[in-house]
């Protein structure tokens, strides 16, 4: 495993994170396709044993159980002060008006259920999981500076959100001596280019790590392009970010596979390398729910595509419509 400062921290991450939301009690939330904590607990141990010390998940995974099933496991298999250990805050946790958003109650009240959930002291990156409209930035951020100063975080991060929401929110902070977010888990893969544009160069001139999430396009860029899966029969999220784009997406597809197949290597070994070589990008966040899904995404760190390659890879793609913030 490849280890690299987490954006201009002095935080070491493994190269690549592991995505929770896979691990989760099925008849919980909304992800019929995750797996229970029996299923779920080899891959966690395979992850620690590979070398993987960076971990994400969400307190709306399958409500709550993701965070609790990443805890155990986590605490049975490594040790606490080597995981960097990341959740995140924002959608409904239960009924009523309090029940989800980013005001300071909410916030107050679920980094406690985080850490109840995940059976720790404090978490290593504490993200907002969206923009919060409804609720002035002030209160937000200064609500994430106090959890850091209760000692209950140590970074605090951004998920997907307009690049001008982003940079008024680091204005914010740097205006007011609160602390400041650290990453930017976007949504950037072969099939979504559009955070190219604005938000990558954004967070490379202002030192944050980008930690993408569905790198391999929810895994329609690791297997040919007609290819069924449970997943993407139930995955009702993503059925909306490949809905408009089929045609232009299939080339994309196809340019993956070719190349892939040119090189012997799986073809989700070619998209993250793809996404590896953006060098504002700290660390992917990956899926893994089949035994090969991690030897396959740790193979893509020996990857260097080559100019012509990328070139190839890229040139399919069409703009595409401003999504992923919902």
């Amino acid at each position: 495993m490849k280890y690299v400062k987490l954006g201009r921290t002095g935080l070491d991450v493994s190269r690549l994170c592991l995505g929770c939301m896979t691990y989760g009690a099925p008849d919980k939330g909304s992800h019929p396709w995750s797996l229970g904590e029996e299923e779920s607990r080899p891959f966690i141990r395979k992850a620690v044993e590979d070398g993987i010390n960076f971990f994400d998940t969400a307190n709306v995974y399958s409500a709550g159980t993701s965070e609790e099933i990443v805890g155990r496991a986590l605490k049975d298999f490594a040790r606490r002060e080597e995981i960097v250990l990341a959740t995140k805050v924002m959608n409904r946790m239960h009924e009523g008006p309090n029940g989800a958003g980013l005001s300071r109650k909410a916030i107050m009240q679920e980094i406690d259920n985080s850490l109840r959930r995940l059976g720790t002291d404090y978490v290593d990156l504490y993200q907002i999981h969206r923009f919060d409209y409804d609720v002035p930035i002030e209160e937000t951020l200064e609500a994430l500076h106090d959890v850091v100063k209760a000692g209950k975080a140590r970074y605090i991060g951004a998920s997907s959100m307009h690049a001008w929401q982003f940079a008024t929110m680091l204005a914010t902070q740097k205006a007011n001596g609160w602390t400041k977010f650290v990453t930017m888990q976007n949504y950037v893969n072969l099939l979504y280019r559009e955070e190219e544009r604005e938000m990558l160069p954004l967070c490379e001139a202002e030192g944050i790590g980008v930690i993408p999430w569905s790198p391999m396009a929810r895994g329609r860029l690791t297997r040919p392009f007609d290819t069924a899966t449970n997943r993407t029969e139930t995955d009702e999220f993503g059925k909306t970010l490949f809905a408009e784009t089929a045609d232009a997406d299939r080339k994309v597809v196809e340019a993956v596979e070719a190349i892939a197949a040119a090189r012997g290597v799986p073809m989700a070994q070619v998209a993250l390398a793809w996404v590896l070589s953006k060098k504002v990008v700290s660390a992917p966040i990956i899926g893994a729910s089949k035994p090969h899904h991690l030897d396959d995404a740790a193979g893509a760190l020996e990857i260097s595509l080559t100019d012509d390659e990328i070139a190839r890879l890229e040139a399919p793609y069409i703009p595409h419509r401003v999504m992923g913030f919902k």
